[in-house]
């Protein structure tokens, strides 16, 4: 959210208003609950039809469907009813609508980065990471720690990964950088499953794991020699767990969407079996803890399937399928622990972003001022996204005559100024103050 105010300028002593500024910002108001972790797991293209023709594969509900916060999410793109993976996954990384393929810009827009909640929460001093059975740098796990104009922009997104955002932990298939280019960045590389289960995780602290050349085994065809998606969930939970302010992992079931783009009902049931099997394993580690919010949900369903009839335990149930593409039907969402209150009902894919953000408190600190060289000054706040926050300013900033300026609505979770017009005061303090939830 931007304010413009043609009122006031912040000073021409930039470090004198900076320091002021970390003093006056006040919080915004916190939620009811803290978590120290978030653990996001998406099953790409897993509808509701998904998860029911899983769940009769195995025999029983997926773990997730028992848990009390669930609802549904939609999920159409900025310029689409039917959204791809890298919108709807910026929809849910950054809280906005982007065009189809693209990754975490503001594109329809002004083309600038979005800050994803991983990079956020980063900022933050969180370790974070990012687990899937796709490619490493496929669309999905690319909208939370890259930013570019096409998805299919492989080697900008591998760049961002090593060399800007860092997630402390990259696992899934091979593609994009080298183990070579991965190891000069920083990073402790595996490329099978022994060698990922034989890590030190208690000293391991930036791991990339590159597992093939391109997207993972089906489990029906057999992994082979590379891990599961509950076993790479497990080592980076474990990698992760070290972090003294806590972390963010994402974990994608990526194959999901690919067998239902293939109306595949018997690799689609097996993703979806092994997609709960690493939800099991984040709910086993999260144990009795009361710190970890751990969210289920798709980024939109794939295929348009719909089941017919149960065949019983280890048999594919009868189905039929619409497409060979995405449906703009809508998807579940679930959550348990800590901030997920706020799972429930219809809510937008944007939302799943909001709710991670609400779950976080704001520090009373202004994060930024700097010049922008243009006659402006522009000062950032961290915020709660939907916050209603009342900007004040004042000459004096141990006074006590603040003036309101205006209030606004925070849209996403950082609150922006920017000045323009200059005062006949040669100093003026900002501060942002929560007047709503």
């Amino acid at each position: 959210m931007k304010l413009r105010t043609k009122r006031f300028f912040v000073v021409a002593l930039l470090a004198v208003a900076a320091a002021a500024l970390v003093i006056v910002s006040h919080p915004l108001s916190a939620g009811p609950a803290t978590p120290t972790n978030i653990i996001l797991l998406i099953g790409d293209g897993m509808g509701s039809e998904q998860m029911r023709a899983g769940s009769y594969y195995i025999g029983t509900n997926l773990v997730f469907e028992s848990w009390a916060r669930q609802g549904e999410v939609t999920t159409r793109s900025a310029n689409s009813p039917i959204t791809d993976s890298a919108a709807s996954g910026t929809a849910m990384a950054t809280g906005h609508k982007v065009n189809n393929g693209v990754v975490s810009l503001a594109i329809p827009g002004d083309g600038s980065e979005y800050e994803t909640v991983l990079e956020f929460l980063k900022r933050r001093g969180k370790l974070t990471g990012l687990v899937t059975t796709t490619a490493i740098t496929h669309a999905t796990p690319a909208v939370f720690a890259a930013h570019e104009d096409n998805r299919n922009n492989i080697a900008g997104i591998a760049a961002d990964y090593l060399n800007v955002s860092r997630p402390n932990v990259l696992l899934g298939g091979g593609s994009g950088f080298s183990a070579a280019e991965a190891a000069a960045a920083g990073y402790t590389v595996v490329t099978n499953r022994t060698e990922l289960q034989s890590l030190n995780t208690a000293s391991e602290t930036m791991v990339s794991g590159q597992f093939g050349n391109g997207h993972m085994p089906y489990e029906l065809d057999g992994t082979g020699d590379l891990p599961h998606l509950s076993e790479m969930t497990q080592t980076a939970l474990e990698v992760l767990q070290s972090g003294t302010n806590g972390f963010f992992l994402m974990v994608e079931g990526g194959r999901i969407d690919h067998a239902c783009h293939a109306n595949d009902i018997a690799r689609c049931v097996r993703e979806v079996q092994e997609f709960d099997n690493a939800v099991k394993a984040a709910l086993t580690w999260a144990g009795n803890r009361s710190d970890t919010l751990i969210i289920v949900t798709a980024d939109h369903e794939t295929g348009g399937l719909a089941v017919q009839a149960d065949n019983g335990p280890g048999n594919e149930p009868d189905v039929t399928w619409s497409s060979p593409g995405h449906t703009g039907t809508n998807v579940g969402i679930f959550a348990v622990g800590p901030g997920s209150e706020a799972v429930g009902g219809a809510i937008d894919n944007t939302d799943v972003y909001r709710i991670m953000m609400l779950s976080q408190p704001v520090p009373p600190a202004a994060r930024a001022i700097e010049n922008g060289n243009d006659g402006q000054v522009r000062t950032k706040w961290d915020a709660r996204p939907s916050a209603v926050c009342r900007l004040e300013s004042s000459g004096d900033m141990l006074g006590t005559n603040w003036l309101h300026v205006m209030t606004v609505t925070a849209s996403t979770h950082v609150v922006t100024l920017i000045d323009t017009n200059l005062p006949a005061e040669p100093t003026r303090f900002y501060r942002l103050v929560a007047s709503g939830p």
